[in-house]
């Protein structure tokens, strides 16, 4: 049996918690933000957990 590689696009995309929970970043914070008040990009720039749904999808890519 090979071994099961990480996949390294969702090691740099999310970062794994204590509880076995998943961080992400939030998006619309990568470009046009001269337009975007001051609360919503101090909003987007903190971190989310992944939804219920996405969770599964999310532990399937770090196989550890």
């Amino acid at each position: 049996m090979y071994k099961i590689k990480t996949r390294r696009s969702a090691i740099k995309r999310y970062k794994k918690t204590v509880n076995n929970n998943f961080l992400r970043k939030r998006a619309y914070k990568s470009h046009l933000l001269e337009k975007k008040s001051s609360s919503r990009k101090r909003r987007l720039s903190g971190k989310k957990s992944v939804s219920n749904t996405e969770k599964s999808i999310v532990k399937k890519f770090f196989n550890n």
